[in-house]
């Protein structure tokens, strides 16, 4: 190819193999999912432990469950956004490293009040990590294994979340409940070390920005080697040219109004669910009479359904696309939801409705954040995935905080798990709607 003739980044990625400096941007972004799944599941895990600890009724962890969930809301409206000026690379390090140090000072809580305000700043940082590891994960994937690619890598938050129930099931007798927060947050400070030296911004960004040539012929060069590309070279990428001043005005234009706002109202249902199951679940299996060690393992029982379902329903997508295989799946969650509350009392059956519903709501998760990634061009990518998960993340609020208020007046486990299957059935309804915009 001569020197002077443009390049497409895209065509050059997808005309190539998938390689090492590709894995190891898989990884990193992955890495931080784990970090963030982790994270974000560790007050469900502690929760038993801090109501035990502090002499508090359950019902009082509500809002806090709440405050870090509204600061994720937070974090991925504004910091996608960010994102889309100044970088998905010194977004994901700077947010990496910020709720690594909230995490470490949580434990010096000494109040609820404490607790809520430490939980909110954290999610502060914890909510654009999913938005611009997705972003950047598939704007270096192949258009032919995209999906795959982007919920392999988003299955680290469910990785995350299993692993944090591990974890917190041998951490939690042994050290207390604050040794939870003290290994999230060391964690999270190396990764940052470690993106800093080895992850590259995203090309299709730089493209656009019109800077660091440099750069972009680096990461183009390690994907295609006999790639020719001299200083005057010019990089093409999908919305070249566009305003890049007003980027959450741009999710309703050129006739994607409806398809955002029906993104934004399935992961709203879906969050609702999800984040129900992850904050409640423990206590109620603990509430059940089960041993304290089973509560856990419940929860963690979820995020193993989830990450099963991550990796199965991604190479189903890809064949079958996006509408085919989600909306059978959230009906099948409404079943499984419903189902929890009835066999509460018998672990087996328990455990197995839990698996299957995590599977189809933990796991349709991330099929939703691959749509979004999809559906939006490179311009306005992290800030429609950012958006799309804010919004989502009213529901992640709602869910935990009502499900306390649910319980505090005396509702049984049944009919919470009852009122928790109507989302889930909601998102098949959505998703249904949303079929022509998600092929």
């Amino acid at each position: 190819m001569p020197q002077h003739a443009p390049v497409d980044i895209a065509a050059v990625v997808d005309g190539h193999r998938i390689g090492a400096f590709q894995l190891g941007l898989f990884a990193l972004c992955g890495l931080c999912l784990i970090v963030d799944g982790f994270d974000v599941q560790a007050m469900g895990y502690v929760a038993p432990a801090i109501v035990r600890d502090w002499g508090i009724d359950k019902a009082s962890l509500g809002p806090v469950f709440g405050a870090g969930l509204f600061g994720m809301l937070v974090g991925s409206m504004a910091f996608s956004m960010l994102a889309d000026r100044i970088g998905r690379r010194p977004v994901l390090i700077g947010a990496t490293a910020f709720f690594g140090i909230c995490m470490l000072a949580t434990p010096l809580a000494r109040n609820v009040q404490q607790l809520l305000a430490l939980r909110f700043v954290t999610g502060l940082g914890l909510g654009c990590i999913m938005p611009n590891a997705m972003a950047l994960a598939g704007e270096f994937s192949p258009a032919r294994v995209k999906a795959s690619v982007m919920m392999i890598v988003s299955c680290g938050f469910t990785l995350g979340a299993i692993l944090g129930g591990l974890l917190s099931a041998a951490l939690i007798p042994a050290f207390g409940w604050q040794s939870v927060f003290h290994v999230g947050g060391a964690v999270p400070l190396l990764i940052a070390a470690a993106m800093l030296v080895l992850l590259p911004e995203s090309m299709q960004f730089l493209a656009l920005r019109g800077t660091r040539p440099e750069r972009i012929a680096a990461s183009l060069r390690r994907i295609a080697p006999a790639l020719a590309l001299g200083p005057g070279t010019r990089y093409l990428a999908p919305g070249e040219g566009s305003d890049l001043a007003a980027p959450m005005l741009r999710l309703f234009q050129d006739g994607r109004a409806r398809g955002t706002l029906l993104l934004w109202a399935i992961n709203f249902m879906n969050l609702i669910n999800l984040y129900f199951l992850s904050n409640w679940l423990p206590t109620l299996i603990d509430e059940a009479g089960h041993a304290p060690t089973y509560a856990v393992l419940a929860g963690t029982m979820l995020q193993v359904g989830g990450a099963v379902g991550t990796l199965t329903l991604g190479w189903v997508i890809d064949r079958k696309g996006f509408a085919p295989v989600l909306v059978p799946c959230f009906l099948l969650a409404a079943l499984a939801i419903a189902l929890i509350g009835q066999a509460a009392g018998t672990l087996g059956a328990a455990f197995a409705a839990i698996f299957v519903a995590g599977f189809c709501i933990v796991g349709g998760q991330p099929a939703v954040n691959a749509l979004a990634a999809s559906y939006y061009p490179t311009p306005i990518r992290s800030t429609g995935i950012g958006w799309s998960l804010g919004v989502g993340r009213i529901g992640s609020i709602l869910g935990p905080v009502a499900g306390g208020l649910l319980i505090g007046l005396q509702w049984s486990s049944a009919s919470l798990f009852l009122a928790a299957a109507v989302p889930a059935a909601v998102s098949a309804a959505l998703m249904w709607a949303m079929r022509g915009r998600a092929r």
